[in-house]
């Protein structure tokens, strides 16, 4: 498309240039593309465009900032706000892509990914965008839900690659950015809401209300709510005049914990549930919830429930092993977490290594030691992320939701860390390596370096 015309109703300009592609991220900048420079969160878009030029973009668009640069640039005021506009022009299929959209604070990559894979199990080719990155793209997420020139664009390549569905996790920032403007949300699903970012929205309540804005969106046909959270009538609340689907574990007729997960009634089929956790249970009742919407018989899916395979990094066993790998990162999580660890494996005692990330909400850090120290028989502390904090800093906010009688270790160094956990664990004991799951990378103030809590504990068992 010509530059010229993709403009046409924003503002006239006599530059005639061909364009591939829009980005906003300098990381998915490709050859050919436009780049749409803006104010981030910590720097401005037009600081990266030597980086963008390098990667070949061939024009830029920019607000109110004056640059001067070897490619040309068109300065248009409030830019942000005509970035819907954009993207409809350009990704025009993208709109066409009928979208299950998950929700919540915890169980989103969870929910997804199960929903993604019942789908393809019964014949239907889809995409799954989140946290884990972006499938059948070949390209990782930055973000649980990607700003909303990535999403047309994926979407608009789904559509092209005759894929007509996708499934979504939906973030609050993504939802307070407009990021999923003008998309096709057919399904909206909410999972649960405890503490989070609240160092983004400042408010239990702002969250809360963030989160409740998909509900209400005109194009959602279905809404899937977990009635067992404690913000269920609230979102039921804000779902008025859509069907609405409810799922609760008392869905099922039966549940027995085993140690490998659940063995379930539900209906009349009697079936095991192969990982552990009784949120997990819920996150299947989601999907199943989901995928029957969306016109599959139950007869059909719930013969597929006991093939499902849990995403990486949640609540992922380590093999023949009693440690685990999982994302929990809030206080919510961490609970929920340990507590499964202690009901699957009553007889063992509890090892957890964690630490917080750094430039987030720090009132979540006291309260996770709280809970880990109530919980858990032995704390190993350790980094996170600690972006641009002083990690002692991040620890120390941690230590003081923890009494001072309780021993615990404190070992900076998370490869260290892990790997001490690993080598020393003992008879009848369980680890859990919690807070960054599937991740791969580790971020500090000057770098970044490469780093896998699942390759660290496998690495720690082959060498003892």
């Amino acid at each position: 498309m010509n530059i010229a015309q993709l403009l046409a109703n924003i503002v006239q300009t006599k530059i005639d240039i061909e364009i591939k592609g829009l980005c906003l991220n300098t990381q998915n900048a490709q050859p050919g593309d436009l780049f749409i420079a803006l104010q981030g969160a910590s720097a401005h878009g037009a600081d990266y465009i030597n980086q963008v030029i390098d990667k070949g973009c061939v024009a830029i668009l920019v607000d109110s900032k004056e640059i001067e640069c070897a490619i040309p640039s068109i300065r248009i005021d409030n830019l942000s706000q005509y970035l819907q506009t954009l993207a409809s022009a350009f990704y025009s299929n993208a709109t066409k892509v009928n979208i299950t959209g998950i929700t919540g604070t915890n169980g989103k990559t969870s929910v997804s990914y199960f929903i993604s894979q019942l789908l393809t199990k019964l014949g239907v080719k889809n995409g799954l965008i989140g946290t884990l990155g972006i499938a059948h793209n070949e390209q990782p997420s930055f973000n649980t839900t990607p700003d909303i020139l990535t999403l047309y664009r994926v979407l608009n390549d789904y559509y092209q690659n005759d894929i007509k569905y996708a499934v979504l996790e939906i973030s609050s920032h993504a939802l307070a950015q407009d990021r999923i403007a003008g998309l096709t949300i057919k399904q909206a699903i909410f999972t649960n809401l405890t503490q989070d970012h609240l160092d983004y929205h400042h408010t239990l309540d702002e969250y809360q209300a963030t989160k409740q804005k998909l509900f209400a969106l005109d194009c959602v046909e279905f809404v899937i709510l977990n009635q067992d959270d404690s913000y269920y009538k609230h979102f039921l609340n804000a779902a008025k005049g859509k069907k609405q689907i409810s799922y609760s574990l008392s869905d099922f007729d039966s549940v027995k914990i085993t140690e490998q997960g659940f063995l379930v009634r539900l209906d009349h089929y009697v079936f095991e549930i192969p990982f552990l956790g009784t949120f997990n249970l819920l996150n299947v009742l989601a999907a199943l919830s989901s995928v029957e919407a969306l016109g599959f018989k139950r007869d059909d899916i719930i013969p597929l429930l006991y093939q499902l395979s849990p995403p990486p990094g949640r609540m992922q066993k380590i093999a023949s092993h009693f440690a685990w790998i999982d994302y929990a990162h809030t206080p919510d999580a961490i609970e929920n977490a340990i507590t499964t660890l202690q009901k699957h494996h009553p007889d063992f005692k509890i090892r957890i290594v964690f630490g917080c990330g750094g430039n987030r909400d720090k009132d979540k850090r006291a309260k996770m030691g709280k809970i880990a120290s109530k919980l858990a028989d032995t704390i190993i502390l350790t980094n996170d992320n600690p972006r641009f904090e002083d990690p002692k800093t991040i620890i120390n906010d941690i230590l003081s939701g923890i009494d001072d009688s309780y021993e615990l270790d404190i070992i900076e160094d998370r490869q260290i860390a892990i790997e001490t956990a690993m080598t020393t664990l003992k008879e009848n004991e369980c680890i859990l390596i919690a807070g960054k799951g599937h991740e791969t990378i580790q971020q500090f103030s000057d770098k970044k370096i490469h780093l896998n809590d699942l390759k660290i504990a496998q690495n720690s068992i082959k060498a003892t």
